[in-house]
Parts: C-alpha cells; sequence; structure tokens
C-alpha cells in the first residue's frame, strides 16, 4: 500500500496552530475510551482504528502526527503494520508507540527492530503513557511539540498564550503563565525560591524571595477554582513542584 503525505493547511497564508492528532490502533472498546479521554485532556486530537488494515488505510488517507499502535489486532498484526509504515516513504519517519501486553525483553526488542520509536507495556499509567508521547514528539518533531505542553488535565498552548484545566479556560497573568509553563517542563522537581526567581524572573532582576508565594498563591487559586485537585506541592523547607500525585 503506497501513502502519500498530505500538505498541512493554510488559510490567509496564515499558519494554523492544529493540536497535535494521535491515531489510536486498538482493538478494545474500554481501553480506546481510556486513552481517548486521557490524550483528548492533555490536548490532542484523536482517531482510532480498530484492526491493522483500517489503520493503514486511515494513515493513507491522512497522515497522523503519532500512532498509539497495539500489537495483538484483529486482520494484521501492529508489529507488520509498523513494518509496512517503515516502509513508505511518507511514513518512514511517522512517529510510532507501540502498546501491549506483551512485556518480555524479547517482545520489546521486537517491537522496536520492527520500527517502533517507543515500546509500553499493559497496564500502563495514563499520566506516563502522555509523557512519552510528548517526549517522542519533542525528539522527532519538536516545533509540533513546542506548541503544547500537558499535565495530568492542565493545558498550555504556547502559540495562542492560552490555559485550559479539564478543558474549562484557566485566566492567569503574564508572571503566573511562566510560572506554570516552566513547572510544566518540569513536572515533579521540586525548585527552591531561588531557582524559580531566576528561571522566571530573570537572574538580573531584584526581587525578594517572597514574591514567588504571592505568585504562587494566585497561580493556585486560578488552577483551583472549579475546586480541582491541588497540583502545586508545597516541599517544606526546599520549595515548590508540579505534582499531582494524590496524598
Amino acid at each position: 500500500m503506497s501513502i502519500t503525505a498530505q500538505a498541512p493547511s493554510r488559510r490567509d497564508n496564515q499558519t494554523v496552530s492544529v493540536k497535535p492528532r494521535v491515531l489510536v490502533v486498538e482493538d478494545e472498546t474500554a481501553l480506546v475510551e481510556l486513552l481517548r479521554y486521557n490524550l483528548e485532556q492533555s490536548g490532542f486530537r484523536v482517531s482510532v482504528a480498530y484492526d491493522g488494515e483500517e489503520a493503514l488505510a486511515s494513515i493513507q488517507e491522512d497522515v497522523p502526527d503519532l500512532v498509539l499502535l497495539d500489537w495483538m489486532l484483529p486482520l494484521m498484526s501492529g508489529i507488520e503494520v509498523c513494518r509496512q509504515l517503515r516502509r513508505q516513504t511518507a511514513t518512514a519517519n511517522l512517529p510510532i508507540i507501540m502498546l501491549t501486553a506483551r512485556g518480555e525483553e524479547g517482545d520489546r526488542v521486537r517491537g522496536l527492530d520492527a520500527g517502533a520509536d517507543d515500546y509500553v507495556s499493559k497496564p500502563f499509567s495514563p499520566t506516563e503513557l502522555v509523557a512519552r508521547i510528548r517526549a517522542v514528539l519533542r525528539r522527532i518533531r519538536p516545533a509540533l511539540a513546542d506548541e503544547a505542553l500537558s499535565y495530568a488535565d492542565i493545558v498550555m498552548d504556547l502559540v495562542a498564550h492560552r490555559v485550559t484545566r479539564a478543558s474549562k479556560p484557566i485566566h492567569l497573568g503574564p508572571t503566573e503563565f511562566r510560572l506554570l509553563r516552566h513547572f510544566m517542563e518540569h513536572p515533579g522537581r521540586v525548585f527552591s525560591r531561588e531557582q524559580l526567581l531566576d528561571a522566571v524572573w530573570g537572574k538580573d532582576v531584584y526581587v525578594e524571595a517572597r514574591t514567588v508565594d504571592v505568585h504562587i498563591r494566585r497561580l493556585r487559586i486560578a488552577l483551583n477554582g472549579e475546586q480541582h485537585a491541588d497540583v502545586i506541592r508545597t516541599v517544606r523547607a526546599a520549595g515548590y513542584a508540579l505534582d499531582a500525585t494524590p496524598g
């Protein structure tokens, strides 16, 4: 099957910023819906194919930004789908992540040798899976990955300068936006007040360390306005981190 890449659309000579599209190739309906929910909450568009042949036909019609590919599929295995995509010029560099219950070392090696960029074993953490998708896009298509950041149900559109949480808009001031961006670029990492001052305000600007606390409080109020869980963790005597882990 020959696949021809489709040129991105343009309107009035302006580049249209579009969320990355992930093609989920999976025959388990419940898992498809779980993946769709988590990917859409993380700022991706999602399309679905339920078998290998449907996946190839879908990609021939419109090449996605990344394929999330199950190994065990009806009609054609994920391994064979991956091999066929790698043989075509238009999809030779298409990002592919294998998602499968086959977690033995030999299976992982076989999947990667077939052309997969990453290999995720079931059961999996949705948050980790989204992080792996971001990592693959950053490595293979950095310009695309740089358009948006996501963590848990928070999505930051760097082009439109917008933030949403659970698909609802969050209104932030310029400093809070930069602060959240820094956290989202380094999820889970603890930053001291001094480190945040240098990263967000700049090393040549004198600002009292307690100013960080003021803007952290404003950021929390904005993010938690709909009674969402607090994702900004205070680490006593250390600083702050973006961390959605319960407890």
